[in-house]
């Protein structure tokens, strides 16, 4: 009679480590992606890989959302992991790890444990040296954060996530999903991380070079201040900022911002700002088939009809006429006929 054949070992095994109000779109997109790569179909069984949530006290951990998670593993007996991936929280709470947790953090970087930060985790391992001689990977929309914090640093705000060496960081977001379906490749199989993808309704892996979906103009700010306020303007599309009151929140007058900005790019803070609204709207209309009313919304619009005002009058174009030659088409527009579609695609 045969022997019981042995479950398979475990091919990569990661540890979460959860700061208190803890971005939880992070955390759930990298589990997930780990979740549906461990077992058949979505199953969910940890057979190809494992997950644990490390806490010393195992108190609920809350989520900036509220949303609390359950730690399932104490800190003294944590076992070997391959990954210890430090979820962060909100922006300015200096304790979001405390004493034990940051002491088990710094024992497994002298061990040599790969540390991964997810979102603010980032500015946690920044702020325990634990990125000394790192690059490391920051959202766009925290850049300046970044910079306000740890001013020797040059964060890499232009990517999903960055590798180097045993340090892996990511800017959040859908790129927790890139970057977990990356070490599933490495430890796992390049099939498993295309399924967990999939079935997350995800298209395609994305490597870490692939750029933030935040956006830029032509020229590119030098000038500090001008910087700022361009960040604080991506931050706000869909209800924009005055120019009065970008400027009473980085502490300089109007006339003094719109100096600094025809000095540096040769237009004014107002102009910017169209620019960016339109860029996202542009990008919008290539990537989703959202009307184009909604788009109008999101980008800081009164309506469809000032959208296409204003695109026609600065791109030449309105919202129909750009998507129809990017090949996709409105809602009740006439499609070419098949034989046309099949001519063309000869």
């Amino acid at each position: 009679m045969p022997a019981p054949s042995s479950p398979p070992a475990k091919r990569l095994r990661v540890a979460f480590l959860l700061a208190d109000r803890f971005t939880l779109s992070a955390f759930a997109n990298f589990v997930d992606v780990l979740r549906l790569a461990a077992d058949e179909a979505d199953h969910s069984r940890p057979i190809l890989c494992d997950w644990v949530v490390l806490s010393d006290t195992l108190e609920a951990v809350r989520s900036s959302c509220g949303v609390r998670v359950q730690p399932d593993t104490r800190l003294r007996q944590a076992a070997r992991y391959d990954y210890i991936v430090v979820v962060g929280g909100l922006i300015g709470d200096s304790a979001a790890l405390n004493g034990a947790a940051q002491g088990f953090l710094r024992r497994q970087a002298e061990a040599g444990v790969p540390l991964v930060g997810l979102c603010t985790g980032v500015f946690i391992l920044q702020r325990m040296g634990l990125l000394k001689g790192y690059r490391c990977c920051v959202s766009w929309f925290h850049h300046q954060d970044f910079l306000d914090q740890f001013e020797a640093e040059t964060p890499i705000s232009d990517q999903i996530f960055v590798v180097d060496r045993d340090r892996l960081t990511c800017s959040g977001g859908h790129g927790a999903a890139h970057l977990a379906a990356f070490l599933v490749q490495r430890h796992v199989g390049q099939s498993a991380a295309i399924k967990s993808l999939n079935i997350m309704m995800i298209d395609d892996a994305m490597g870490g070079e692939k750029a933030q979906p935040g956006l830029t103009l032509a020229r590119r700010a030098k000038d500090e201040l001008v910087r700022r306020a361009l960040l604080r303007m991506q931050q706000n599309l869909e209800v924009p900022k005055t120019v009065e009151d970008l400027a009473r929140e980085l502490g300089v007058g109007r006339r003094t911002l719109e100096r600094r900005f025809l000095a540096d790019l040769r237009q004014t803070p107002l102009k910017a700002y169209l620019d960016l609204r339109l860029e996202r709207a542009l990008q919008r209309l290539r990537t989703t088939d959202a009307s184009v009313t909604n788009i109008a919304l999101a980008c800081g619009f009164c309506d469809g009809p000032h959208l296409s005002r204003a695109m026609k009058a600065e791109r030449g174009v309105t919202p129909a006429e750009y998507r129809k030659a990017q090949g996709r088409f409105e809602p009740g527009d006439d499609l070419p006929a098949v034989g046309v579609l099949m001519r063309s695609a000869e």
